[in-house]
């Protein structure tokens, strides 16, 4: 897998990638939950169903974005494993 990590800091990377994973597909299922409550939740008159499509849609986006960006991260990783990482430089 990674070579350059020593124990403790591939410990530490792996937590990472699951606390953002995690984060991701919280925020997908909240996000989806708001949406499909908008629908069904009858105006009260405390939170209006936009504020719960918007909220819901902001959610829904911001753990797809955490989940594609861990995805291509994870694969550049693979590739810089593969190929070296003293040809591949990191940002």
């Amino acid at each position: 897998m990674i070579t350059r990590y020593n124990g403790q800091e591939y410990r530490l990377w792996k937590t990472r990638i699951k606390t953002e994973l995690a984060a991701a597909i919280i925020l997908v299922i909240v996000g989806c939950f708001l949406l499909i409550a908008a629908i069904y939740i009858p105006p009260i008159g405390i939170i209006h169903p936009s504020v719960l499509v918007a909220f819901g849609e902001i959610a829904v986006f911001a753990g797809s974005l955490f989940g594609i960006d861990l995805h291509y991260r994870l694969e550049f990783n693979k590739i810089k494993a593969e190929v070296g990482a003293d040809k591949i430089e990191d940002k």
